[in-house]
């Protein structure tokens, strides 16, 4: 073969070779094109919600490019939400194969292997992603707690010695390493751990506190004994050597000595309100199971109120001791008025106090605290309602509809239906009563707004509507539910019967106004009143004047503000022409 052939064959295989490559290339561009466009997508309709066109978009991602990691990694999160744990373990191992590196990759499937209590792969996760974050320091925290899991002690020291290096050597670390040592049976080891802190720190009792406790728990008692002592001879109220003291003698049942210490931290000046109220719950637990005599303990309680107090806990806590002990609420009373003297903006101990003098009927009580109170919790709605109902339970009018008008300014979403709908139900008859119907209207629907079922706003809206003759068919469906709730109620069964005499449907009237009279052993004159005129329209005459009599009787007898003036002069007509007049 000449030369010419040879060299004109070469170039041949060398021009096939560069369009392959060229072609492959062309390929590969195209690829990656449509991947990235449809990943681009599937991370827009991801955002905007749309989870079944995302999740079908990845899925693609994937059959376009099985070499690129961010589909498999996104799909992994939809298969978790779908339950599916092993496919979406499957996804993120995949995601991890392809990009080794990826330290999002490896601390979400830490975070699957230890949610499948799958320490050992998750341990090898956390450790793969400190490697590569050598700042996040918590993820030697997280190893800790990992290798303590597994009792695999030396693993945990060997994490909490890499953690000492970075922080330098703390209270917290020594500690924990110390307990380490301990639970791994090395005596010695966690003793030293905390000789060396203490020894570094040698006039902080704290640090020798904490070595004499690792003495104590590792068999050295009388060592660790010795020191508390040295401890308290140099500082009487050091808290941690007194209530290592109490522990030890607990341990040994020396109930005199635990007692004289706990009295001396309770009295001491210098104890915290916390350390007070968990000793008394110790106090008050062995007071319990030795009979529950509560001598002792109200006599430490106030003992420890005559001292001067940072906030009204402890008041409180003796408070409730008290209540738990059925203590007469003048007694709890006073108690709760210290704790305000304390604390002033406290709620809970005015609610109380609100509740006490409410049993005892003193509204004017009620008034005062609610009105201390709206300065301190402007926002509590429970005074406002309280202080309203009190005022109008009083004939304050005006007062009470102030009060529930400025209440409504701090009702919420968040707050209690059935109080908000009360306080509407209580404006409504506040402003029916000033004459102000279309206002008492509009609150009564606020009122069923919040709660449908108040069945005593059903029933004042549905009368006060009859009254007016006003959406009688509205009035009759509210009301008829009041009569389904509490059938033998015969303020709604009269109200129920009216509503249909307004409609003119006098026999079902009839059939209910009997019902009232049978639930009611003390009609007043209005019910007497309305039977009558019910009786009249079915024809029985003489029942109905009968009836009027004992409504002019009774009205007469109990000085009835409704059957007073014009409406009395119609009723003495009624009885004197035996027949039905309109008001």
């Amino acid at each position: 073969m000449g030369t010419t052939i040879r060299r004109l064959i070469a170039v041949v295989i060398l021009f096939t070779i560069h369009c392959s490559l060229f072609t492959s290339l062309a390929v590969a561009q195209d690829t990656s094109r449509r991947y990235d466009n449809f990943f681009l997508e599937a991370i827009v309709q991801r955002e905007k919600g749309n989870s079944d066109a995302a999740f079908d978009l990845l899925r693609h991602c994937v059959e376009i490019d099985s070499t690129r990691s961010e589909a498999y990694y996104y799909l992994a999160q939809y298969y978790g939400a779908l339950n599916q744990k092993d496919k979406m373990l499957g996804l993120m191992k995949k995601a991890l194969d392809l990009e080794p590196d990826n330290t999002t990759y490896l601390e979400t499937l830490a975070n699957i292997y230890i949610s499948r209590r799958q320490y050992s792969e998750g341990i090898g996760m956390l450790e793969r992603l400190y490697d590569k974050s050598r700042e996040r320091d918590e993820v030697l925290g997280m190893l800790v707690q990992l290798y303590e899991q597994q009792q695999d002690y030396d693993n945990a020291i060997r994490t909490l010695n890499r953690l000492e290096t970075i922080e330098g050597k703390t209270e917290r670390l020594s500690f924990a390493k110390s307990s380490l040592f301990t639970q791994k049976g090395d005596k010695k080891a966690a003793i030293s751990e905390m000789k060396q802190l203490a020894d570094q720190y040698p006039h902080d009792n704290n640090y020798r506190c904490l070595y004499a406790n690792t003495l104590y728990v590792n068999g050295q008692q009388k060592k660790a004994l010795a020191i508390y002592h040295e401890i308290l001879k140099d500082d009487p109220d050091n808290r941690n050597a007194q209530m290592a003291m109490l522990a030890h003698y607990n341990e040994q049942h020396d109930t005199l000595a635990a007692n004289q210490l706990i009295e001396h931290i309770l009295l001491n000046k210098h104890s915290s309100t916390e350390d007070r109220v968990a000793l008394m719950r110790q106090v008050i637990g062995d007071s319990e199971r030795a009979g529950g005599d509560s001598t002792r303990v109200l006599h430490l309680f106030h003992q420890m109120l005559e001292l001067p107090q940072s906030d009204a806990n402890l008041a409180l806590f003796c408070a409730t001791y008290m209540n738990l002990k059925k203590m007469p609420q003048d007694s709890i009373g006073k108690v709760l008025e210290q704790a305000l003297q304390i604390s002033p903006d406290n709620a809970a101990a005015r609610l109380q106090l609100v509740s006490y003098a409410w049993q005892a009927e003193n509204r004017d009580r009620v008034i005062a605290l609610c009105r201390e109170a709206r300065q301190y919790n402007p926002d509590e709605m429970a005074f406002y309602y309280y202080q309203g109902i009190a005022y109008y339970q009083k004939s304050q009018l005006d007062e009470a509809l102030d009060a529930f008008q400025n209440g409504i300014g701090v009702i919420t979403q968040q707050s209690d239906p059935a109080i908000v709908s009360d306080f509407y139900a209580v404006m409504g008859d506040i402003m029916h009563q000033k004459g102000m119907d279309r206002e008492a209207f509009a609150a009564y629907d606020s009122c069923l707004q919040w709660k449908d079922d108040n069945i005593g706003c059903l029933n004042n809206y549905a009368y006060y509507l009859s009254i007016k003759g006003m959406q009688l068919d509205k009035a009759e469906q509210m009301s008829y539910r009041t009569i389904k709730a509490e059938p033998k109620n015969a303020t709604y069964l009269d109200t129920y019967a009216w509503i249909l005499f307004m409609q003119k449907r006098y026999s079902e009237a009839r059939i209910y106004i009997d019902q009232t009279l049978q639930n009611d052993s003390d009609s007043s004159a209005v019910l007497l009143e309305h039977a009558g005129d019910i009786y009249y329209h079915v024809g029985d005459i003489e029942k109905a004047v009968s009836l009027w009599e004992q409504s002019l009787a009774r009205a007469v007898a109990s000085d009835d503000q409704e059957i007073k003036g014009p409406r009395r002069q119609v009723l003495i007509r009624k009885i004197k022409l035996k027949k039905y007049l309109k008001e």
